[in-house]
């Protein structure tokens, strides 16, 4: 049997070992998936043991997807872009890196949500490693403009000097929170921290075109405070991260398998969880 894992500290809480066993029963993989706490110190070593251990790949999660990147030996061209690494995989080759993260969000949106990017007006709200892993699969969907707002506007506008080469279709250009008032878009995508501190980013009011989408990355039980800001300034669509978890992790079940599994009911069954819970 193939063993996979996830890694990260804290990591009791992570939803992967339920989603990847489901993604196993679903395509009758012989695979088990475990879940590996690792000492913010020992990261290396433990991806290391686990390897030496039989381990075929693994998923990486806070605070280890930077030291991640630099373990890997080879990284795909988007975790090359992310600067970052969730997915690792053992094979002949060495330690492969990968980053699913913005593939999962684009998908989610995409295909889950039916909110096509093409022509649109997009706005990222956050210039840290969440936006970065999400900045190169957005602008291949050829948004008409892509706007990075953040705290601190030099941050945001040094993110967005990286990605100039890959913006043929796309305006991309930065600024502060406060430099989005009188602006209108047609998606809107948190990628900040705030939701975990039960915080909304502070944004001017009128954001939201007609038929808006307002999209948090994090994911909880009921609104997220920037989901329920964004519903009080007019997003008529909402939706929350839980179904970019989901399919960043069959992006990670695709490069390690060769198939990729139908998200929907493992989407729909931890909806139902979360709900219940």
């Amino acid at each position: 049997m193939d063993r996979y894992a996830v890694i990260g500290h804290p990591i009791a809480h992570s939803k992967s070992p339920q989603i990847h066993a489901a993604f196993a029963r679903q395509t009758a993989q012989d695979m088990c998936y475990e879940a590996i706490l690792a000492p913010l110190d020992g990261f290396a070593a433990a991806v290391r043991a686990f390897r030496a251990a039989g381990g075929r790949g693994m998923n990486v999660t806070v605070p280890f997807k930077l030291e991640a990147f630099a373990l890997a030996e080879r990284r795909t061209p988007r975790a090359q872009a992310a600067g970052a690494v969730n997915t690792l995989a053992f094979d002949a080759g060495g330690l492969l890196g990968d980053n699913t993260d913005g593939a999962g969000l684009v998908r989610d949106l995409t295909a889950n949500h039916g909110c096509a990017l093409r022509g649109r007006r997009v706005l990222l709200l956050g210039a840290g490693g969440a936006a970065r892993g999400a900045l190169l699969p957005l602008l291949a969907e050829g948004p008409a403009v892509l706007t990075i707002a953040n705290r601190t506007v030099a941050k945001a506008e040094s993110l967005a000097a990286t990605f100039l080469p890959s913006t043929a279709e796309t305006q991309l250009s930065a600024c502060g929170f406060d430099g989005l008032a009188g602006q209108h878009f047609d998606l809107v995508i948190n990628a900040t921290a705030a939701s975990l501190a039960d915080q909304a980013p502070p944004l001017p009011p009128g954001l939201y075109a007609e038929e808006a989408f307002a999209y948090d990355m994090m994911y909880g039980r009921g609104d997220t405070p920037f989901i329920a800001a964004a519903r009080a300034d007019g997003a008529a669509r909402l939706a929350d991260g839980l179904g970019m978890l989901v399919e960043q992790a069959a992006e990670s079940f695709a490069l390690w398998r060769g198939l990729r599994p139908d998200s929907t009911a493992v989407l729909a069954a931890l909806r139902r969880q979360l709900g219940a819970g």
